[in-house]
């Protein structure tokens, strides 16, 4: 069996160079107190051993440590690509590590303090985690500037949406077009955003005076992303084809699932919108493109938004008391609910 190749150290270059360890250090740092020949001596030492610094380490040593680190529930859904594109947006003129948690959908909360354990950041943007007492508790001992996003919290800056108003405005806009037979179409997962979603949705169904025993909630079988995807959206427009064919209208918790939905019906041979009005919620940037009207959440401005906010915490420059920002979605009308 070979040999396990050994890391290569800051003693391993000043050997090989014949100098001292701080001579390497002022090599490394861009020290102008080193002489030419001396610097090119180290320089070719550290190709010919392909030496590459220990990023922390280094941060450590020069009491210059700056990480930003984001903790959000999956990279891989529209939803939390348009987050991840803002704060990268926010971030491009900054020297800041970023670094990615990935919590996952099965325990976000054991994850989440497992990756505050290994060691501390500068910096935390919290997605999506409903903040329970233990957490909080982590978070207030992190000694660093914490922003939630996607949930309120009294002693922590964030950034929070009234799901209840986007699910109403998706509904209203369906209404108002003239339809009465809606369905819904959910994730198997409960939560709280999608019961708020759904609560908004039944206010609006009511204060249309339309009976709420004729509205029913469907969901997909897929499993993948929590039942946020094409798949599932897909699924239950069949299942509502089937078996509430009189339907008219359906509003999706997640563009995806619309989008799955859209395909559904036109496969079953029905004309979106004309036979079928769908309505999604999130408004990703494909939505735009292939028309689909959804619940415009404003994901990449959140995320600019709350960069931003963070970023001002990390030079010190704390208020005294935390931000709250309420975002009421809006309702954006194309081709998909909106006939020609």
């Amino acid at each position: 069996m070979p040999q396990e190749k050994s890391k290569i150290t800051i003693y391993d270059v000043a050997d090989r160079a014949g100098v001292a360890i701080s001579t390497v250090s002022r090599v490394l740092n861009n020290s102008t107190d080193v002489s030419e020949p001396t610097r090119v001596r180290v320089l070719k030492a550290i190709e010919e051993l392909q030496f590459r610094p220990d990023r922390t380490a280094k941060s450590l040593a020069q009491k210059q440590s700056k990480s930003f680190a984001v903790a959000i529930p999956t990279f891989t859904m529209p939803f939390h690509t348009e987050l991840l594109k803002g704060i990268r947006f926010r971030l491009r003129n900054h020297d800041i590590d970023l670094l990615l948690c990935d919590l996952g959908s099965t325990s976000p909360h054991q994850t989440l303090l497992n990756f505050l354990k290994r060691g501390a950041v500068d910096g935390l943007l919290l997605v999506g985690v409903p903040i329970e007492e233990r957490i909080a508790q982590e978070l207030r001992a992190l000694h660093a500037s914490v922003v939630l996003i996607g949930m309120q919290h009294d002693d922590f800056d964030c950034f929070y949406w009234d799901d209840i108003a986007g699910g109403r405005a998706a509904v209203d806009h369906l209404v108002g077009l003239g339809h009465k037979r809606i369905a819904i179409i959910t994730s198997h997962t409960p939560s709280r955003v999608q019961n708020e979603r759904i609560r908004g949705a039944k206010e609006a169904l009511r204060n249309a005076g339309i009976d709420m025993a004729d509205q029913l909630l469907y969901t997909g079988h897929t499993e993948k992303h929590a039942g946020f995807s094409e798949e599932a959206g897909y699924e239950a427009m069949e299942r509502i084809l089937e078996v509430r064919p009189a339907v008219t209208a359906a509003f999706a918790m997640s563009d995806v699932q619309a989008i799955g939905a859209c395909k559904a019906a036109r496969d079953a041979g029905k004309k979106v919108p004309e036979d079928v009005a769908i309505v999604g919620y999130d408004d990703i940037k494909t939505s735009y493109y292939i028309g689909l009207s959804s619940v415009d959440q404003r994901m990449h401005w959140v995320g600019e938004e709350a960069t931003e906010l963070l970023l001002h915490h990390m030079q010190d420059e704390h208020d005294e008391k935390p931000v709250s920002r309420l975002i009421v979605p809006e309702l954006v009308g194309r081709g998909s609910s909106v006939p020609s």
